[in-house]
């Protein structure tokens, strides 16, 4: 596989505790000495992991930004999966899926992929275009998920969740405008969320290959939420039900 660049302190934590084999090398500001810095350290020596010190500058270039906190890692790129059955046929528990159509905002996607491993979602499928892909920025916001959960990428998301449905997967998208709400859902067996962009909600044509249309019960002035706390909302709430069984 392929290097990749991570950046900020608990991505770069995150990464050596849970895979410390995969991080190549990190890098350090070299006027770094802080106690956040001193635990990194002593975390990477444990772990037998190589750090080199730099001047802010040459972190900038790794990153791409700025936003860094004076570390960036060199890691062996998570796997991305292009086919949803490689997650499913080895699940030991009904489906839980988190489908995001047309989610570009790579702030949006890290959060995304955070709530779906606190939820235990299976894998996190997007389609190939259109869409943000995993890239520094959302591996940082994820906090690690990024490198936990199972990220899908579709050529066709319409045809993606058909082949879903046909392994008996029930695939549910939310929508504002459904006439059926979260409350009265069903939610106990196999289920893929489909969410779409804030604002645009979902496209025509993966609305019309949803199974159901369920929206979320809002009780205050904001007509919308954003995509990562629509879809920590409806996880749990599967996990609510499936839990009480």
């Amino acid at each position: 596989m392929a290097d990749n660049f991570i950046y900020g302190f608990h991505a770069v934590v995150s990464r050596i505790r849970q895979d410390a084999k995969s991080v190549t090398e990190v890098y350090l500001h070299r006027e770094r000495q802080d106690p956040r810095a001193r635990d990194l350290l002593q975390l990477a020596e444990e772990q037998g992991v190589r750090v080199i010190f730099m001047e802010r500058h040459r972190l900038d270039g790794m990153a791409g930004n700025d936003k860094h906190q004076g570390v960036v890692a060199k890691v062996v790129a998570a796997r991305e999966y292009h086919d949803v059955f490689d997650v499913l046929e080895n699940l030991k528990e009904p489906a839980l899926l988190l489908v995001l159509d047309g989610v570009q905002d790579p702030h949006n996607l890290g959060a995304c992929l955070r709530v779906a491993d606190a939820m235990g979602a299976h894998a996190v499928v997007v389609p190939k275009d259109r869409a943000a892909g995993l890239n520094a920025t959302v591996r940082k916001v994820a906090s690690g998920a990024a490198e936990t959960v199972p990220f899908v990428t579709v050529t066709n998301l319409a045809r993606s969740l058909r082949e879903i449905k046909e392994a008996g997967v029930w695939v549910v998208g939310a929508a504002g405008e459904a006439e059926s709400d979260l409350f009265s859902a069903k939610l106990e067996g196999p289920t893929a969320w489909v969410l779409g962009a804030e604002g645009e909600g979902l496209r025509r044509l993966t609305r019309e290959t949803c199974d159901q249309l369920i929206r979320i019960p809002m009780f205050g002035s904001v007509e919308s939420l954003n995509v990562s706390v629509a879809s920590g909302i409806c996880l749990y709430e599967t996990r609510r039900q499936r839990n009480r069984i």
